[in-house]
């Protein structure tokens, strides 16, 4: 069958990748796509909110599998664009309606559906305009640590986290007042604090049933014992020794279940991927966040380490039939070290010249922020380029990953050196 996904990061070049190797995968298209996915597809310069040029390539290219990478076309609807035309319905759109992702365009919708469905999460309170001098009150009698989350999409960086109640103050009239993050930020979730260790379980839902993909723990802090400000990712490892067991029956039982039949309970549409971002207080899970899609850079080390043919899965999500599916990982630890622009998360300067690329052995280079320019690869984001590498346990596989980071060079280049530091 003929694919087109949508992006540009490191997920996309990790999706791009398990793609191609589908016996099912006819034709591969990336859109936009960077430097790496070229390599497993073809590139077409496309936005991917630009539906109506969407529509148009899907029809002039045979395409039967829509797969979006991110939540940006999600959370604008994609899903329904697709199914409400009839030239288009026939195509498989591999993620939720537009109802389906406001678990997680919306922050609020999110807890409130957990609350419904008796779902573990933070204590937490919501505030708008109308209810501003209400929400100060409130974070004046809050503990602290204090987190205080935009409601809508803020592109990873609306959520912060503050023990210090006058700053928190100021990000929530920063958030309301100022529109830091835009009309994202209208509506401020003021959540309770969890304590514990974090892991990203992802699945692959019908509407009925599900498979359970590879766990990840993922970095976002950019420094070294997780300091200084978020980031899209610095790294991440897979699988993630705590999420076995009684932790995993009890993510499943309290959790993974519950969601999938909340939102068959609630009619809403949803065939396609759930990420839980959740975290382990003293044994028990607890849901920090939904997202509607793959995580990044998760996904880096969660595709190396499926087994199963991704294009059949997808295929059986839109039968309805993943509980036959055949699910298959890797008894192989993966590990994935970001390489970043010099000031990212903050300003940073695109178009340095990469060097080293093809020195690299025994990993895989996962594209994020690059481009082609002639012969020469070009940095084009903040995060540049994941190293995924494979190993006999978590250490072997970022020894290997580290290794290979030595040999990439551009002017500016970051790293943490102690992603998987727990393990």
């Amino acid at each position: 069958m003929n694919i087109l996904l949508l992006g540009s990061g490191g997920r996309e070049c990790a999706l791009s990748w398990k793609l191609s190797q589908s016996d099912l995968c006819d034709q591969l298209f990336i859109a936009p796509g960077n430097a790496g996915t070229a390599a497993y597809g073809t590139n077409v310069p496309l936005s991917i909110v630009d539906f109506e040029g969407i529509k148009s390539f899907c029809l002039d290219n045979n395409i039967e599998l829509l797969l979006p990478g991110g939540e940006d076309a999600l959370v604008a609807g994609i899903y329904d664009y697709f199914k409400n035309e009839e030239t288009l319905r026939h195509i498989i759109v591999a993620g939720p309606s537009r109802a389906g992702a406001q678990l997680e365009g919306s922050k609020a919708f999110s807890k409130k559906f957990m609350q419904r469905h008796g779902i573990p999460t933070a204590a937490y309170r919501e505030f708008d305009e109308a209810s501003f001098d209400e929400g100060l009150q409130y974070l004046d009698q809050h503990t602290v640590p204090i987190v205080l989350k935009a409601d809508g999409l803020a592109a990873g960086k609306g959520v912060v986290i503050t023990s210090d109640k006058e700053e928190a103050k100021k990000v929530f009239a920063s958030m309301i007042k100022e529109a830091q993050f835009g009309d994202a930020g209208k509506k401020v979730v003021v959540e309770q604090f969890l304590t514990g260790i974090e892991v990203s379980v992802f699945v692959l839902t019908d509407g009925d049933h599900y498979v359970v993909l590879p766990e990840a723990k993922d970095y976002k802090r950019i420094g070294e014992g997780d300091t200084g400000p978020n980031t899209g990712g610095m790294g991440a490892v897979s699988p993630v020794p705590f999420a076995q067991g009684t932790f995993m029956e009890q993510v499943i039982c309290r959790i993974i279940d519950p969601t999938v039949k909340g939102l068959k309970a609630e009619q809403i549409t949803y065939q396609g991927f759930i990420f839980f971002g959740l975290i382990n207080v003293n044994g028990d899970p607890y849901v920090i966040e939904y997202n509607c899609r793959m995580g990044d850079p998760e996904t880096e080390v969660v595709m190396p380490r499926l087994e199963s043919d991704l294009v059949a899965l997808l295929q059986q999500m839109h039968a309805g039939k993943l509980d036959s599916a055949v699910m298959k990982h890797s008894d192989k630890a993966a590990a994935a070290v970001m390489l970043v622009s010099a000031g990212y998360p903050e300003a940073y300067e695109k178009g340095k010249v990469m060097s080293g690329l093809d020195t690299v052995q025994d990993s895989i280079l996962f594209h994020a922020g690059t481009a082609q320019k002639e012969a020469e690869v070009l940095t084009n984001g903040g995060r540049v380029l994941a190293v995924t590498a494979y190993g006999d346990n978590i250490k072997a596989a970022l020894a290997t990953a580290y290794g290979n980071a030595e040999k990439i060079n551009f002017e500016g280049k970051y790293y943490r050196k102690d992603i998987g530091y727990e393990f």
